[in-house]
């Protein structure tokens, strides 16, 4: 058996824990089914993780676009695909990149230190402005004043929410989100619930996932990971948890944490998540052969304090 084909096998393994589990949680077991586990012979179309059980016929998917309430209707698999798309998670072709300034609409430019100041997003924003970066990262609290110096630009104010534990609860994520777009922000970076992937409650991940999403519709969701804290087996059932829930992109790290974006887990987040949902690199990405090394590996965004350096062909100092 090839290397590829074992990655596939043990995602699909993991992928049937996980549903198991919810299902089990769905019925009011403490413990997940103990059916077995399906054959490769016997294996059908794995079943999609959802909130609601899908309807008992599905209607053609329509070019229209979903309604803010949508989670459970016909259409919402092919809504939420076009939503993505439009985001920027299709695959980055690294020949695409013949420069290291080429690199600069998939860099999300970062700031998250807790003693930024107003000065210091104004002067980030401004960077953004001027590089032609995709996006910029902020806390919350900054997200309205980095929308104001980006009006009229095509860069996108990111704010980050539950950052950088993870572990509010899933209505506070749900509110941080709501009002953080309402202050301008057009992209949600959350953190996922990292003490409840451990425990194997992929219920609570799930719901703590789609919250975020829903009160974030129609702008995507990012879930960072933090996959220094992770298992193989948890980085999988991670990926396959926040695809179930809507999210438009998985991200490596918050850049706080004991290590940051590694190459191994970039090729094996996108393994997982496929092509229709982003996968972003962030932490301890400086200079250009390291966002190189990320996108040859299968990331579609960047994030980085040292964007600048990145794509002056330096190398930065930076923490992040």
């Amino acid at each position: 058996m090839s290397d590829s084909q074992d990655v596939e096998r043990v995602v699909d393994e993991i992928a049937d824990r996980v549903r198991r589990r919810i299902q089990a949680a769905r019925a009011g077991r403490d413990e997940p089914c103990v059916a077995k586990a399906p054959t490769e012979a016997s294996r059908g179309p794995a079943p999609a993780l959802r909130a609601e059980p899908a309807p008992a016929s599905r209607a053609e998917p329509s070019s229209a676009e979903c309604a803010p309430e949508c989670t459970g209707c016909a259409n919402f698999d092919a809504c939420a695909t076009v939503s993505a798309v439009k985001s920027g998670v299709a695959r980055l072709a690294p020949d695409r990149i013949r420069t290291s300034a080429d690199i600069a609409p998939f860099i999300d430019h970062t700031l998250l230190k807790p003693e930024a100041t107003r000065e210091d997003v104004i002067k980030l924003a401004e960077e953004a402005r001027k590089h032609g970066f995709a996006t910029v990262c902020v806390n919350s609290s900054f997200v309205g004043t980095a929308a104001r110096v980006l009006a009229g630009s095509k860069v996108v104010p990111i704010a980050v929410v539950g950052f950088p534990l993870g572990a509010a609860l899933p209505s506070a994520k749900a509110f941080e989100a709501r009002e953080a777009i309402r202050c301008g922000a057009r992209e949600i970076d959350m953190v996922i619930n990292i003490g409840a992937l451990k425990a194997k409650d992929y219920a609570l991940v799930l719901t703590d996932i789609q919250k975020v999403v829903e009160a974030s519709r129609p702008h995507p969701v990012k879930v960072i990971l933090e996959t220094s804290q992770l298992s193989t087996e948890e980085k999988i059932a991670a990926c396959t948890l926040s695809k179930a829930a809507g999210a438009a992109f998985v991200k490596t790290s918050t850049g706080f944490s004991s290590g940051g974006a590694t190459a191994e887990d970039v090729a094996l987040m996108r393994k997982v998540v496929g092509d229709d949902v982003g996968v972003k690199a962030s932490g301890g990405i400086r200079s250009t052969e390291d966002a190189m090394k990320m996108i040859q590996a299968g990331a579609n965004r960047i994030g980085a304090s040292a964007s600048v350096a990145i794509i002056s062909g330096q190398k930065s100092n930076s923490k992040y």
